[in-house]
């Protein structure tokens, strides 16, 4: 499992190899599987939810899927299909129930850009909008679908890794973008930023690492306070590479990676480990926070917030 959408208390949607996808409205006690029917041997890296009805997927390598339910997984429909073989999503995010952006590994340098206006039903390739291409040996994340974020206003921050890391932002929904150089751990296909999450328009957390040594934890993780323009170092770091980040409230983060997961009481500066259990992704929605691995386990974190 890699892909998570924490929808509220009661929904949770989860989706990862073999073309599988999870659903439990009540908060992770029970779960209904299912396989859209066609693409069983997709890898779903990231599945948006809205409520217990409607839901977006998308997998990771090519051809490249987008794939949407609006009756809770009973049926579903294939919204987008790209069978260039550079083709490879990485993650996705939605503004609003109608609004959305997904984000691919480059095709000819250029960064994969889709973007929605109808709820997903169908998604229009805005990549040129973004003029500055990407570097031989940068390329985006799939380990968790959270190197991307969106906020208010159409807002959105992706991050890279590889050769070099960077932040890509853009205020108006993917019609122009700004970079910004990201400090983090880089320079390796196996390293840079894997997971971002953005608690408003200004504060931000970055973390990464090298997945090829996920136990160090030479700057794997950043904060940001001028909405990813710069980028600096907590006080104590996490404790290796990290996969998956999220805020459940302004000062409360947590980080989880294969190496463990770490927590934070004071807004990212202090961080500390709370469990070697290896996961993917971590999501959090009303102080309900779930963890997901690579066995497809499923973990609930329970927090005195």
């Amino acid at each position: 499992m890699r892909g998570l959408a924490v929808v509220n208390k009661q929904v949770i949607w989860v989706s990862g190899t073999k073309g599988t996808i999870g659903k439990s409205v009540d908060g992770g006690k029970t779960w209904k599987w299912m396989q859209p029917k066609g693409y069983e041997k997709l890898d779903f890296r990231d599945i948006q939810a809205f409520d217990q009805h409607k839901a977006i997927v998308v997998n990771a390598g090519s051809p490249a899927y987008i794939l949407s339910t609006v009756d809770g997984g009973k049926t579903w429909r294939e919204n987008y299909k790209n069978t260039d073989s550079a083709a490879f999503f990485n993650g996705m995010d939605f503004w609003d129930a109608q609004n959305g952006i997904v984000f691919g590994d480059p095709i000819h340098h250029q960064m994969q850009l889709l973007r929605t206006d109808d709820g997903g039903l169908s998604w229009k390739n805005i990549s040129e909008k973004l003029k500055q291409p990407m570097k031989v040996g940068e390329a985006g994340f799939a380990a968790s679908g959270t190197s991307i974020k969106t906020a208010g206003n159409g807002k959105v921050w992706i991050a890279t890794g590889g050769v070099v890391s960077n932040i890509y932002y853009s205020a108006n929904y993917g019609q122009s973008w700004k970079v910004f150089k990201c400090p983090i751990i880089q320079g390796e296909n196996s390293t840079g930023v894997f997971s971002i999450d953005f608690f408003d328009e200004k504060n931000g957390v970055a973390v990464g690492g090298n997945y090829l040594n996920d136990k160090d934890n030479q700057n794997n993780v950043l904060l940001t306070s001028n909405g990813g323009k710069k980028w600096k170092k907590p006080i104590q770091p996490v404790s290796g590479y990290r996969s998956g980040v999220t805020f459940v409230t302004k000062d409360f983060l947590i980080a989880t990676g294969t190496s463990g997961t770490d927590i934070s009481r004071d807004g990212g500066k202090r961080w500390q480990n709370i469990s070697g259990l290896s996961c993917n992704a971590v999501k959090a929605s009303d102080g309900l926070v779930i963890l997901v691995d690579g066995k497809g386990q499923i973990y609930r974190l329970d927090t005195v917030l």
